[in-house]
């Protein structure tokens, strides 16, 4: 929907007997402001791509619609200041979303902040499906397809990246965004417009493993989260308690193995 996802800056590289003038390639960051029924919700900072799977995948991992289906339409429109992500929901729906009240303006997708109520952090999650465990050849084929993968990192090597590999390890649909939240989220978003079933393969992140990238994998249904950076112990706990693997410091020598359980 736009032509600005990529920006040439120059900029001076600078070595121990050289200083040359050089265009770098970076990625925008654009203001995309979620509206629902007319109400503004949140403001976040994302990457202008793959809007409707976003739209859907923030609201199902965020908890603001019961399910896909409450989301009756979506429009996506350019303003002066960035983007608005406009959906129409279900009554019930919007009737709760009123009653949650939120301050998540500017930050780049996360789904923790701007909660003014620390009980909601410990809301009852389901546990994961219960499948076979992946195999760490699958997950290590699939470390090793990802930069591939990732077109728009390949150019501005700043975005985060997440994707949806098979059991056999084949990246099947991955998502990318200057944001690691947004990055999932879309994920997801794409996943469920496409009827995907996450209990089946694993999810790979390019991000470090906190408690809502955990929180948003659970909710999807994933059952396998590898991560290339580390976990936080708030996520490890979470994902004890859901049943959910996570595999974390996912690099191409070795892999560490943080709950649940692999195949060797």
């Amino acid at each position: 929907m736009t032509d600005d996802l990529i920006v040439s800056w120059d900029a001076e590289k600078l070595t121990d007997t050289t200083r040359e003038q050089i265009s770098v390639k970076l990625a925008e960051e654009t203001p995309v402001g979620f509206v629902f029924n007319s109400v503004p919700y949140a403001v976040m900072m994302a990457t202008c791509q793959d809007l409707e799977d976003y739209a859907y995948g923030f609201s199902i991992t965020e908890r603001l619609v019961s399910n896909p289906e409450s989301i009756k339409a979506i429009r996506v429109e350019e303003t002066d200041d960035g983007v608005s992500l406009s959906l129409a929901i279900s009554g019930e729906d919007f009737r709760r979303l009123l009653q949650s009240r939120r301050a998540m303006t500017g930050r780049t997708g996360c789904g923790i902040c701007g909660s003014d109520d620390l009980k909601s952090l410990h809301t009852h999650l389901p546990k994961v499906p219960q499948k076979p465990p992946i195999s760490i050849a699958a997950i290590r084929k699939a470390l090793a397809a990802l930069p591939v993968a990732q077109t728009l990192n390949a150019q501005v090597r700043m975005v985060h990246g997440a994707a949806w590999c098979s059991s056999s390890g084949d990246v099947t649909l991955l998502r990318e965004d200057v944001g690691r939240h947004n990055a999932l989220d879309k994920l997801i978003g794409a996943g469920i417009r496409q009827k995907a079933d996450f209990s089946e393969g694993f999810c790979l992140i390019t991000s470090r493993c906190s408690y809502e990238m955990a929180q948003k994998a659970i909710v999807a249904g994933f059952t396998t989260l590898v991560a290339i950076s580390a976990p936080t112990t708030r996520a490890l706990r979470l994902a004890q308690d859901a049943g959910l693997t996570i595999v974390g410091l996912a690099r191409t020598p070795s892999q560490y193995l943080f709950t649940g359980t692999v195949q060797s």
